[in-house]
């Protein structure tokens, strides 16, 4: 099982795809170190997150308590905060670091409505690779907004020997917003099969990303298929395989639904409590009926490497088509 920890919702940049820094947490209200401690241990992946997690003035107690839960701690942050992050991955140096840009500079400050936004964000990174840090990389929002850096941030982070992760603009709760849509879908296509087609001809010179490239390839396929509106090639895991935990205490199926569906909240109860309660099987419910087709990398990986055959296929016969000079299948 995986989950993501929503330490604040608190930011210090201004997204013009997200309004969390309009409706920020109160510091009073986010949940204390107890809280985070009660969520169960032993995990494949938890997940820090905000709003911007360094703004908690206790993040590095927080790394700490959640070090200890899983294989593999997981930081998103936008990286204004070097000197944060860089004290965190001096004593954990285990960690994974993705940080969040949305093009390259002028075009990822003028999004994320924060200056020098990008500086700040490459400057973290370098100074994570000085530290030896093994697992860090880029994560993007595609739209069509910044669909044409995507192709050129990919290359910039395969250049930079750094990990490269997509998700989709959309609306939820957790973003404050329904008005986020995609307007010229033609362009998104054509960009989207470009970055598609370039993770699968990875020339990266570590086998291990190179590899990986190969089947974030067809997550960004499944990324596609989303943002066309067209059916999930994997059940969702939310609430099954995966789970969150909002900075007031509550246990949510995910961040991509309307409105926040809660299994129990922590203040209350027990995780285990919460998790085989009577609300937490109406919510699997409500996840099985739901119609959203998210198709987000955190809810999708879990079911895709249960059905790991399935992208294993796809990558073959999608590199067979290369190889022949035929037209990547995007259908």
């Amino acid at each position: 099982m995986e989950y993501s920890v929503i330490t604040t919702y608190r930011c210090n940049a201004h997204c013009q795809m997200c309004n969390i820094w309009r409706n920020p947490s109160r510091i009073e209200e986010e949940i204390t170190l107890e809280i985070i401690d009660k969520l169960p241990a032993g995990q494949k992946q938890v997940n820090i997150t905000g709003g911007e997690p360094m703004l908690r003035r206790d993040i590095e107690d927080i790394v700490a308590v959640l070090h200890k839960k899983t294989s593999r701690l997981l930081i998103i942050s936008n990286g204004y905060f070097t000197d944060k992050i860089i004290n965190i991955a001096r004593n954990f140096p285990d960690i994974t670091v993705r940080i969040s840009v949305e093009g390259l500079p002028k075009l990822n400050d003028e999004i994320r409505g924060i200056k020098n936004g990008f500086d700040h964000a490459l400057r973290t990174v370098l100074r994570l690779k000085a530290l030896g840090l093994k697992d860090i990389g880029f994560a993007i929002t595609v739209s069509d907004r910044n669909i044409e850096d995507l192709l050129d941030l990919y290359h910039l982070s395969a250049g930079m020997d750094l990990e490269f992760t997509t998700s989709a603009k959309h609306n939820s709760f957790y973003f404050f917003k329904n008005d986020n849509k995609i307007e010229n879908m033609e362009l998104v296509t054509e960009e989207m099969g470009n970055l598609i087609k370039a993770m699968l001809n990875s020339k990266r010179k570590n086998r291990h990303l190179r590899i990986k490239d190969w089947f974030r390839a067809y997550l960004n396929l499944v990324l596609l298929d989303n943002m066309r509106g067209e059916i999930l090639h994997f059940p969702c895991g939310a609430a099954t395989d995966r789970f969150f935990l909002d900075p007031y205490g509550k246990i949510l199926a995910c961040n991509g639904s309307e409105e926040p569906w809660i299994m129990g909240n922590l203040k209350e109860s027990d995780f285990d409590q919460i998790w085989n309660s009577e609300q937490a099987r109406k919510i699997r419910d409500r996840v099985g009926k739901c119609n959203r087709n998210c198709g987000m990398p955190h809810t999708v990986a879990p079911s895709m490497r249960k059905g790991i055959w399935i992208p294993i296929f796809w990558v073959i016969k999608s590199k067979f088509r290369l190889v022949l000079r035929r037209n990547l299948w995007l259908g």
